[in-house]
């Protein structure tokens, strides 16, 4: 098989720098470019396709997430992989309904983008099947969830985070209407805040929650997490 051909999408020189070195480590992708700018990386795209492409959201010229349209008009069949310290909830959202692969906060390790980036192969060798598909392998593109809050979630998550609190913080997120802080879940599920506040993170990173900064009328805004239905 082919190498995936990727195009990084980052202002930073020495960010840009990191992710094709760590790409490098994983067979089977290639780095085309590097565009420090929006104007930069529709250049590239005009002359290039590649199947992947990571993205920065705080690029000096544009969005990233305004750059996503203009990405998918010249090449629609690139997959987008936001690379961003982006957590605001209108970028997450947008991010979400516009299909992006994966959304990877930054600081992040070697392992949490080889995650990522070995997922993005599994389904991109399953579309190139040219045949009919199997339950199976839609299954793999569309993985269906369980309705119910007792998910095993084991073989998704990495290490640290543990399936059981994971399911009480899906759960009670499902049951609050106006989100909630890493404080008040800690409490309420019994566990610290720095715990709770992994857990959300995390949930943030896999795109199944968002973050907003709420202010009261005394004291520093508070950080809440809403569940992504």
């Amino acid at each position: 098989m082919q190498n995936i051909e990727v195009l990084i999408i980052e202002d930073d020189v020495r960010v840009a720098d990191v992710h094709r070195r760590f790409l490098e480590k994983i067979e089977g992708f290639h780095v085309i470019a590097c565009a420090h700018t929006g104007e930069e990386a529709l250049d590239w795209l005009m002359s290039f396709s590649p199947q992947l492409i990571l993205l920065d959201v705080f690029l000096p010229d544009i969005l990233g997430i305004d750059l996503i349209d203009k990405i998918q008009e010249i090449r629609p069949t690139s997959n987008i992989i936001l690379i961003t310290a982006a957590t605001e909830a209108h970028i997450v959202q947008v991010a979400y309904r516009k299909n992006v692969t994966d959304y990877i906060l930054k600081p992040f390790t070697f392992e949490q983008l080889k995650e990522s980036i070995e997922k993005f192969r599994i389904k991109h060798s399953i579309l190139q099947n040219n045949e009919k598909f199997t339950q199976e392998k839609i299954q793999q593109l569309w993985p269906k969830v369980p309705s119910n809050d007792k998910i095993d979630l084991s073989p998704l998550l990495p290490k640290g985070i543990d399936p059981t609190t994971m399911n009480h913080v899906v759960g009670y997120l499902n049951i609050v209407e106006n989100g909630t802080t890493a404080e008040v879940l800690g409490k309420s599920i019994g566990v610290s805040r720095s715990t709770a506040r992994r857990y959300l993170e995390f949930l943030v990173t896999q795109k199944q929650a968002y973050t907003e900064l709420t202010y009261g009328t005394v004291g520093r805004p508070e950080r809440r997490y809403f569940i992504i239905q």
